[in-house]
């Protein structure tokens, strides 16, 4: 018997890397990197071969669930759509379209049908109560880059193939192939930046494995990133080692930002960061005298209560060194599709507004069209007009991944009902009253819609589904169509690809106008997020213009490249002015909202650091809590230890692979956990590492592996109160902690 060969983009994480899949009679005989695909070059991490794991992972759920007298039992499709129906429209008619929220989480960015059609939904549930994964660990960088380049995914990237330095700062890209930057294989790049003489260097409070490769690597107190960021920056005007560059012409507020940084001496933050005054200067003259350098730096710096000032601060040390939007600095991507920085007239915009609404309780200020996830338990247990009493759920599991997640399970408990979209019976779906299971990975075409505007190479990529569907099984577009149809009171019985067809119409005519005939007929014959894509890629910068353009792309082309690995695009080019869509025209590098912010962490600088505090990690085997249920991921040694400091393991009296109990105390009083202790020289003394997205031990789940080592909740012990004002974003670091041995 022979092997069929599918060529597939992995799912699973940001690095978007291509695989070969070979099956044989329905079944997946081997993953490999696929060395043809003109992106990752044959790159994988054990993370692709899982997808074998997932598809036939007899816990992946395969039937709608129903929640019979608290127990969940199986259900057909139409069965489930009528109990939604029964119960979702008249707790918008009695309470209000505001008692009704929406959550998404972050696999949701891997489905095209899932991140295109999510909107939908929401907006025929006419909630201001949206949340999603962005606000625990991205939000701030998104609201920086939106509001210094006028949209939230222009972010600039390290073009590491041609730097000859690179400084990151709370990342840890040799685990995760890039975070908001989509760069797989980042350890074979980086080895290659070092052989042609080039630098990486690292700030983070553990010696991670990007650190251990680093040629220099300084440790740093976690939730000082800002004081640090800030004194380069002040040395940078002290020195006068400003040099913008070629975005000279293209800059406004660099005398504001020197005002803004005075405060910040290297003197001012050395004790507060754990560097010293000279490291900081030398680090900061450094990135203004090597000509190709760029600064990155990611979650350890988005989740502290000043994410969006230091993700602001890494873009004004690219700007003010001159390394932005140039070859081997900080540059943009050009996506084929759904590019927003490519879209309407080049150079300036509408920019971003935030605070369009407000949340009920805390009244914290809408981003992105979302509330911080951290509202969320309260808003449901506050009550009240606009009190929340329904909640549907796509593709998330914030029982483990956000702050006080005990409360957020007693809050969902409370609820009138609750409907969830998810592959898993988890921590947070066994609150759900009806559960809609997604096909698997491998069963959907795919394209990424974001991670090419994250990535270090142009490309055009797309995967056909390696299997077909479970006869009955919806498409997720389709799903959340009908989802919608019954928020908006047209029942549960509507056809999909109608509701489908008539939403296309009008979007086409909204955004086309004059040339929607053509667009209608350049798309005939194509459905859901097919059509969605072919008119993104007609019409886009690299398109055929609905055929004015013969040579340009369109589905068809990127669909027959599929088998060679899809369509290289080239590497980064510069874009500043024409990607701006800020309303000045200019990269605003002095918002009032950030410059009004510096003041508070200005009076925070004297504030002590406390003795002992903790904060997560990234393993190469982890991305999400439902990853500890696959056995090639799971297997090996236990991997939600509490690593600490041999100093203080020997102050505390704690031996490696003893039990200890962390604990903290919160605005909503005590939390602790208990974890399995391993003592390590990687960590910064005074720091302690737990990885998140672990405590399987809840009641009611089917996660039948992952319940063997449940391990400890780190996100337990958080406080759910605790957020950067301006983004919303939790803190997911830094919090102080005591720590003693069990038994």
């Amino acid at each position: 018997m022979t092997d069929t060969t599918h060529h597939r983009i992995c799912p699973l994480c940001e690095a978007c890397c291509g695989l070969d899949i070979k099956v044989q009679q329905g079944r997946i005989t081997s993953i490999r990197g696929d060395a043809q695909d003109v992106f990752s070059a044959g790159y994988i991490c054990p993370k692709g071969v899982a997808l074998k794991d997932l598809h036939e992972d007899p816990d992946r759920l395969r039937t709608p669930l129903i929640k019979r007298d608290g127990v969940h039992v199986p259900a057909t499709w139409d069965e489930a759509f009528a109990e939604i129906e029964r119960r979702l429209p008249p707790v918008i008619a009695l309470h209000g379209r505001n008692a009704t929220a929406a959550v998404v989480g972050n696999p949701a960015a891997h489905k095209i049908g899932l991140v295109g059609y999510f909107g939908k939904l929401a907006r025929a549930l006419g909630t201001k109560n949206v949340f999603s994964a962005s606000t625990l660990d991205q939000m701030p960088k998104q609201l920086a880059s939106g509001l210094m380049f006028g949209h939230w995914l222009s972010v600039a990237l390290p073009d590491i193939v041609r730097t000859d330095l690179l400084l990151v700062i709370g990342a840890n890209p040799l685990a995760s192939n890039g975070s908001m930057w989509t760069v797989p294989d980042f350890k074979g790049k980086a080895r290659a930046m070092q052989a042609r003489g080039g630098r990486l260097i690292v700030i983070d409070p553990r010696r991670t494995e990007t650190a251990a490769m680093a040629d220099a690597h300084h440790f740093i107190r976690p939730g000082a990133d800002v004081f640090l960021l800030a004194a380069l920056v002040h040395t940078l005007f002290a020195e006068q080692l400003v040099r913008l560059g070629t975005v000279t012409d293209w800059v406004t507020g660099v005398a504001e930002v020197g005002q803004a940084v005075a405060p910040f001496t290297p003197e001012a933050v050395a004790a507060r960061c754990g560097i010293s005054a000279d490291t900081i200067r030398a680090l900061a003259r450094t990135l203004a005298e090597t000509p190709r350098a760029a600064v990155y730096a990611r979650i350890g710096t988005c989740t502290q209560e000043y994410g969006t000032l230091a993700s602001w601060l890494v873009d004004v040390l690219n700007v003010l060194t001159g390394h932005l939007d140039t070859p081997g600095g900080a540059m943009f991507a050009k996506p084929a599709a759904f590019g927003s920085n490519t879209m309407g007239r080049p150079g300036s915009g509408k920019g971003i507004a935030t605070g369009r609404h407000h949340a009920r309780v805390s009244g914290a200020p809408e981003v992105m069209g979302e509330l911080p996830i951290t509202c969320l338990a309260e808003e449901i247990e506050t009550t009240g007009p606009g009190q929340v009493r329904a909640l549907i759920t796509i593709a998330t599991n914030p029982v483990l991944s956000s702050p006080n997640g005990p409360r957020l399970s007693r809050a969902l408990a409370s609820l009138d009902f609750m409907v969830s979209m998810d592959i898993y019976l988890n921590e947070t779906t066994r609150h759900a009253d009806v559960i809609l299971p997604g096909p698997s990975p491998l069963e959907d075409m795919h394209y990424d819609l974001a991670f090419p505007q994250l990535s270090w190479r142009n490309h055009a990529r797309y995967s056909p589904p390696v299997f077909e569907r479970t006869p009955g099984q919806p498409e997720e577009w389709e799903t959340l169509l009908r989802l919608a149809a019954i928020a908006r009171g047209q029942g549960s019985g509507q056809d999909a690809g109608e509701l489908d067809d008539a939403q296309f119409a009008d979007e086409v005519q909204r955004l086309y106008g004059a040339q929607a005939e053509s667009v209608m007929q350049a798309t005939q014959g194509l459905r859901g997020p097919q059509r969605m894509l072919e008119a993104a890629l007609r019409g886009g910068p690299y398109g055929d213009g609905f055929g004015t353009r013969p040579e340009g792309l369109t589905l068809a082309k990127v669909m027959a490249a599929n088998p060679s690995g899809g369509i290289d695009l080239g590497e980064l080019q510069p874009r500043i002015p024409e990607m701006l869509r800020t309303p000045s025209g200019k990269i605003e590098l002095a918002p009032p909202s950030l410059l009004a912010d510096m003041q508070r962490a200005e009076a925070d600088l004297a504030r002590p650091a406390p003795a002992l505090v903790i904060i997560g990690r990234r393993d190469v085997r982890s991305n999400n809590s439902w990853m500890h249920n696959l056995p090639v991921l799971a297997k090996g040694p236990m991997r939600c230890t509490a690593l600490v400091h041999p100093g203080d393991a020997a102050r505390l009296g704690l031996q490696d692979g003893s039990l200890a109990e962390i604990s903290s105390q919160t605005g909503q009083g005590p939390h602790s956990v208990q974890a399995q202790v391993e003592i390590s020289a990687e960590m910064m003394p005074g720091v302690v590492s737990l990885p998140h997205g672990w405590g399987h031990d809840q009641p009611g789940t089917r996660l039948q592996l992952a319940a063997q080592r449940p391990g400890a909740n780190l996100n337990a012990l958080l406080d759910d109160q605790w957020r950067d004002p301006l983004s919303g974003n939790a803190v997911l670091g830094g919090m102080a902690i005591r720590l003693r041995a069990v038994g």
